[in-house]
C-alpha cells in the first residue's frame, strides 16, 4: 500500500500540510492558488523515515467539489484525515469520515492542523471532541497527531506514523490489471498520457490494454511511477500510462484501462447499500441517483431487492444499472448520491456484476457457488472474470452446478439409449455434453458416435468370446439379463437373434464398401458372403443391421450403398 488520500473541511490545511511533508504544492491550477482553496485533485509523493516511497492524492474539502473528491479517494488504501485545530470538526468533516466508512477504509492518521494557533487547552477541547466524532468508525483507534505546516511541529511524527500502515507494493505478476483514469493530457512527442492507482497484477511496457467503457484498444508506449520512468508496475502504486493510439479527447476520468481479455464488463450489478443514519429519508428506486465507483461518476437508477426502501442507518441488496458498462469485481466499494437533494445517501459493496434472477427472487453474497448455481454451467475463465475467484473446473473448462450436472447426465443417458444403433451422433451435442461424455464411465465417443458402455463395463467373457467370433461368432454363453445389459449399453449388437461384437459390425461394414467400389451399382447376398467368409445366416444379419444403420439400402435383389458408407 503506497497511496495516502487526505479528508476533511474546506480550509483545514490539507494541501498546506502535503506541501510541508512533501515539498510539493498539490495545488496545481492558477485559480486554485488566487483563490486559495483546492478545485481538483492534487498530487505529490516523498520518501517515509524508512526510505519507503508513497504517493499522497490531495481532494478539495469544499461540498461544491465533492465528485472530484470521490474521484481521488476511491483509490487509496490510507486516510490522512484533517481537522482544524482552531475550527474544530465541521461540515465536510462528517461527510468525508463517512464517505471514508463506506470506501472500507480503515487505516489512516489524523492530523490535528494548525496547532500552532491554539494553546493546549483549546487543542485539549479538539482532541476530546475528536475522540466522541470518531467513535465506532475505522478511524475510532488511529493515531491523533498535532502539527503545523507554517512551523514543522510534528511532521516527523506524523511521517513516523504513516510509515507504519505503509506496505511496499508487490511486485508485476500474471493476471488482470486495471487503472482508473482520474487525469488525462498529452505530453509532446508522447501522446496520451493517463494517471492513476494500478489494481491487480500491475502493468508492463508494451502490454496490450483496452481503454473502457470506450473498448478502445491500445499497448503501453512507457510507464512512469513518481517522475520516474520504469519498465513496470505492480499494484497499488500511482502510475502515468503512456497510451499508444489513444486520443487524449478520447479518454477522460472516470475511464478505466484494463487488461482486456480478464474483466467482465457490466451495466447492472447487484449490491449491499448501508445507508447512512444521519438522512432524514428512506432510500428507494425514486429519487436521481449518481454511482461513484473507482475515479468515476454515473447516472444510475436503483431498485431495492426484496424491500421497498432501504432506511437510514440500515443495510439492504439493491440493483444499480448504470448508462455504460464498466469492468467491475465483487467487492468494489461505491457510493451513492441522490442528485435532487445534493447528498451523499449511503454506499457499500457490489456483489454480483452480472445478475441473472428477477429482483423478486435474487439473493445476491459473493460466493462463486450462488453464480454457478444461478447458470448451472460456468467455464472457469468466466467464472474468474465474475468472481475474481480461480476455481477448478468440474467437467472439461466447465464449473458445473452439482443439481445441473445431474440433470444434464440423466438427459444424455436417455438420449443416447434411446438413439437407435450405431448410437447418439455427436454432431447433435453441445460443448457441455462433448465434455460430460469424457467425464462419464457409461459413455463412450467412438468416432461420431455416443454409445453406453466402456471397455471397463464390457468385460464379461461373452463379449470376448463374441469378438473373437468376428463374422461368424459362436452362440453367446451368457444369461438372457445379461446380453439384454450389454446391448443396451452397446457393448454387444443383436440382429435378427444372432449377436455380434461391434467390431464385426465395422469389419462388415468395410466388406461392403469395397465390393460396391468394384460394382457400384451393388452386390447380392451371396457375393457379400463369399466376401465375409460366412454362411448365410450371419450375411442376412450383418446386411440388416448394415441397412438399420445406414451403411447400406437394399434394392432388391441387391443390396447398394448408403448415406453412412465408410470411405475405402
Amino acid at each position: 500500500m503506497s497511496v495516502i488520500a487526505t479528508a476533511g473541511h474546506v480550509d483545514h490545511g490539507k494541501s498546506a500540510l502535503i506541501e510541508a511533508l512533501t515539498g510539493t504544492d498539490p495545488d496545481r491550477f492558477a485559480e486554485e492558488k488566487r483563490r486559495g482553496l483546492t478545485i481538483d485533485l492534487g498530487f505529490a509523493h516523498t520518501a517515509l523515515p524508512s526510505g519507503r516511497p508513497v504517493s499522497f492524492v490531495d481532494v478539495p474539502g469544499h461540498s461544491r467539489f465533492l465528485g472530484n473528491m470521490l474521484a481521488g479517494v476511491g483509490g487509496a488504501d490510507v486516510c490522512l484525515f484533517v481537522v482544524d485545530a482552531s475550527e474544530g470538526w465541521r461540515a465536510q468533516s462528517e461527510e468525508h469520515l463517512r464517505i471514508v466508512e463506506l470506501l472500507g477504509i480503515d487505516r489512516g492518521v489524523v492530523a490535528v492542523t494548525k496547532c500552532d494557533l491554539v494553546d493546549d487547552e483549546d487543542l485539549g477541547l479538539v482532541l476530546d471532541e475528536l475522540g466522541e466524532r470518531l467513535a465506532g468508525s475505522p478511524l475510532e483507534t488511529v493515531p491523533r497527531v498535532a502539527v503545523s505546516a507554517r512551523t514543522g511541529v510534528g511532521l516527523d511524527v506524523l511521517l513516523t506514523e504513516l510509515d507504519r500502515l505503509v506496505d511496499p507494493p508487490p511486485p508485476p505478476g500474471p493476471g488482470r490489471s486495471r487503472l482508473w483514469v482520474d487525469r488525462a493530457f498529452t505530453v509532446a512527442g508522447s501522446g496520451t498520457i493517463v494517471t492513476g492507482v494500478t489494481e491487480g497484477a500491475g502493468f508492463t511496457i508494451d502490454q496490450a490494454v483496452a481503454v473502457m467503457p470506450h473498448d478502445v484498444a491500445s499497448s503501453l508506449r512507457g510507464i512512469h511511477v513518481r517522475g520516474e520512468a520504469v519498465g513496470a508496475v505492480g499494484a497499488r502504486e500511482r502510475a502515468a500510462l503512456n497510451l499508444r493510439g489513444v486520443s487524449a479527447d478520447t479518454v477522460r476520468r472516470g475511464d478505466v484501462v484494463v487488461t482486456p481479455a480478464d474483466w467482465w464488463t457490466t451495466s447492472q450489478f447487484d449490491a449491499q447499500l448501508t445507508v447512512l443514519a444521519g438522512i432524514a429519508h428512506d432510500v428507494g428506486r425514486r429519487g436521481s441517483y449518481s454511482v461513484h465507483i473507482g475515479s468515476g461518476e454515473y447516472r444510475s437508477e436503483l431498485q431495492v431487492i426484496g424491500a421497498r426502501s432501504v432506511a437510514p442507518g440500515a443495510t439492504g441488496a439493491v440493483r444499480l444499472r448504470l448508462g455504460v458498462g464498466l469492468p467491475l469485481l465483487p467487492g468494489d466499494r461505491f457510493i451513492l448520491r441522490e442528485s435532487g437533494r445534493d447528498e451523499t445517501v449511503g454506499g457499500g459493496e457490489v456483489l454480483d456484476i452480472d445478475p441473472r434472477l428477477p429482483l423478486s427472487k435474487a439473493a445476491p453474497d459473493r460466493r462463486w457457488q450462488r453464480v454457478v448455481a444461478e447458470r448451472g454451467w460456468v467455464t472457469s475463465a468466466d467464472l474468474a472474470r465474475l468472481t475474481g475467484v480461480m476455481v477448478e473446473p468440474t467437467i472439461g473448462t466447465w464449473v458445473a452446478d452439482p443439481v445441473a450436472l445431474a440433470a444434464l447426465t440423466e438427459s444424455l443417458r436417455a438420449r443416447v439409449t434411446a438413439s437407435p444403433a450405431p448410437g447418439l451422433a455427436a454432431s447433435l451435442l453441445d460443448d457441455r455434453e462433448r465434455a460430460l461424455v469424457d467425464h462419464l464411465d457409461d459413455l463412450t465417443l467412438s468416432g461420431e458416435w455416443v454409445t453406453l458402455g466402456t471397455t471397463g463395463q464390457g468385460e464379461h467373457p461373452v463379449v470376448e468370446q463374441l469378438r473373437l467370433g468376428g463374422l461368424q461368432p459362436p452362440e453367446p454363453d451368457a444369461p438372457r439379463d445379461v446380453l439384454r445389459d450389454l446391448r443396451t449399453r452397446r457393448v454387444l449388437v443383436e440382429r435378427d437373434g444372432v449377436w455380434f461384437h461391434p467390431d464385426a459390425i465395422d469389419e462388415a461394414a468395410a466388406v461392403a464398401a469395397s465390393l460396391l467400389a468394384t460394382s457400384p451399382d451393388g452386390f447380392t447376398v451371396a457375393q457379400f458372403r463369399d466376401a465375409a467368409a460366412t454362411t448365410r445366416k450371419y450375411a442376412l444379419a450383418l446386411l440388416g443391421e448394415l441397412a438399420a444403420r445406414g451403411v447400406t439400402r437394399r434394392r432388391d435383389p441387391l443390396h447398394i450403398g448408403g448415406p453412412l458408407l465408410p470411405a475405402l
